[in-house]
């Protein structure tokens, strides 16, 4: 058993965690013993952090002191973001930028030269790097749209926040709710390829920023956080096609293409947030006078279900969310690591507290010996 390969660690146990449960053949997804049908309709995402960093969900006078301190950590140094801008003249890639911007915070995080497993720290340098994301990604859709940055607002709840940033108007209740209820659903989701990285990293006691970092650069593969992009790039081609959802589809497995936000290598039913977004969708819908993206979304996944044996992940219907919100197609990904930052961060805090380097190993399959030759032989 010891030498036996479990290619993708797919099944193996490697950690015990007290953050998110699992059970992907009930399709339910627990953070802290809350289910995320409940977090999701009852809990703002500082509540969510909050929960996950501490272990148990604020009070009022926790949650005021908590959300005082993420908002007052949302300034960005002027260093990182002329980074961001110059990122963003050099056409960057979105999770490029924002990689690259996370890492340059720790150059003035005053915790910076702290001990890695000093938690205390850490919670602080987890606050300012979850704080800050917003205001990165904000700029360098601004900046690669030829405006000004616009500076963050301390009165306004993390999500509400983010959309003030990115479009210069405070979003009404309805689009912040519908935001605020997306970064709760993908706050945590047990040991997925990020996550797995983050821990990776932090297993050798580097810093959190680091941590974090790797975890961005994980995320952006489109087979774990780059799928929502590929789920409405393939709804606007339906649409432009002036195709029916059923036929496009059909004639696209046929010609082999895969269909991005299907499957889970966890869940064997539908995704239980795919479930809460897809409401999402078709209220915004509702709400905007036009159910086509929702609609196409539906049909989609009914004939995909039905020909594959496969049901949507949260990617799926994050997508058209998104989309009716009027966010860029590719700041999809980094808004999902905008929110699995808090994830990320809880888990590494737990691999700080229980530490040993996470070092596997490999069968080798190379020539046996073989006679080395000077250059000068060969």
């Amino acid at each position: 058993m010891a030498d036996e390969i479990r290619k993708g660690l797919e099944g193996v146990l490697v950690a015990e965690s007290g953050l998110s449960s699992i059970d992907g053949d009930a399709g339910r997804l627990v953070y802290r013993g809350y289910t995320i049908d409940d977090l999701a309709a009852g809990a703002s995402y500082e509540e969510v952090l909050y929960l996950l960093w501490h272990g148990e969900l604020p009070d009022e006078a926790d949650l005021a002191s908590f959300r005082e301190a993420m908002a007052g950590a949302r300034e960005v140094d002027d260093a990182v973001l002329d980074t961001v801008g110059a990122l963003a003249d050099a056409d960057e890639e979105p999770m490029a930028a924002l990689r690259t911007a996370v890492s340059q915070l720790s150059s003035t995080d005053p915790d910076a030269e702290r001990d890695p497993a000093d938690r205390e720290a850490n919670l602080r340098k987890g606050r300012r790097i979850t704080a800050k994301i917003p205001t990165i990604l904000a700029a360098f859709e601004r900046a690669r749209r030829g405006e000004e940055p616009i500076a963050p607002r301390e009165d306004l709840a993390h999500a509400a926040n983010f959309l003030y940033m990115l479009n210069g108007e405070e979003p009404d209740d309805v689009l912040a709710d519908v935001f605020d209820q997306a970064l709760v659903l993908h706050a945590d989701h047990g040991l997925n390829a990020s996550t797995f990285s983050a821990m990776v990293t932090a297993s050798t006691l580097a810093d959190l920023h680091s941590a974090v970092t790797s975890a961005i650069g994980t995320l952006g593969g489109s087979l774990h956080g780059g799928a929502n992009q590929d789920v409405m790039e393939v709804l606007k081609e339906v649409d432009a096609a002036e195709a029916d959802p059923v036929d496009w589809v059909t004639e696209a497995l046929e010609e082999g293409r895969r269909i991005p936000g299907f499957g889970h290598r966890v869940y064997n039913v539908k995704d239980p947030r795919a479930v809460i977004l897809g409401e999402q969708s078709e209220s915004l819908g509702e709400a905007a006078g036009d159910r086509k993206w929702y609609e196409m979304s539906v049909a989609i996944e009914e004939y995909v279900k039905d020909e594959k044996g496969l049901a949507p992940n949260v990617d799926f219907y994050s997508a058209s969310t998104y989309y009716q919100m009027g966010i860029p197609i590719d700041l999809y990904t980094p808004i999902f690591a905008m929110s699995r930052s808090g994830g990320w961060i809880a888990h590494v805090l737990e691999q700080y507290e229980d530490n040993r380097l996470i070092r596997p190993r490999s069968r080798y399959v190379g020539p046996d010996e073989r006679e080395f030759v000077p250059v000068e032989d060969r």
